[in-house]
């Protein structure tokens, strides 16, 4: 109803809505969990595009140009760690702030900032804390453009939102 498919391949779909914030890409396996952030993403002026697991994203990245990613951590085919790993292995993603957003372990905390992700927020999270975190590592990368970040940019940006 009203939902329209973005010329992205799989079961990426993106919301027309004028983007004031930027764009965010948000991938999980779980479709209420997409929709969740998507809808309060938007409601404060982000883009939002989504994909189902690491291999869509991966696919899709380079044409939607996000200017945040979350990942889930357990999904199918290629889970978030490993895609956060190959995220910032690639110079043209390296930069992009990554947020996981899952029911972390310490241990899958501690693999995520080895990898350099942002921050963490700990499923079930607040939609309000959702929007905080992104809106400061948006606001830090966009003003930090054209600039490498580093592994600790983010935290000092953001702090760690759960874990």
């Amino acid at each position: 109803m009203g939902k329209r498919r973005t010329w992205w391949p799989g079961s990426t779909y993106s919301r027309v809505v004028p983007s004031t914030s930027g764009r965010v890409l948000v991938v999980d396996d779980n479709k209420v969990i997409r929709q969740l952030i998507r809808v309060n993403l938007e409601l404060e002026g982000f883009e939002v595009v989504t994909a189902a697991d690491g291999a869509e994203c991966l696919e899709v990245v380079h044409q939607v140009r996000p200017d945040l990613i979350t990942l889930d951590v357990v999904m199918p085919r290629l889970d978030g760690l490993r895609t956060a790993g190959r995220l910032r292995s690639d110079p043209r993603t390296a930069g992009i702030p990554l947020v996981i957003v899952s029911a972390c372990t310490q241990h899958e905390v501690d693999s995520g900032l080895d990898v350099g992700v942002d921050a963490f927020l700990a499923k079930p999270f607040e939609p309000q804390e959702l929007v905080r975190v992104v809106q400061s590592l948006v606001s830090a990368s966009i003003g930090s453009a054209g600039r490498v970040r580093g592994p600790g940019d983010a935290e000092a940006a953001a702090g760690h939102a759960g874990s």
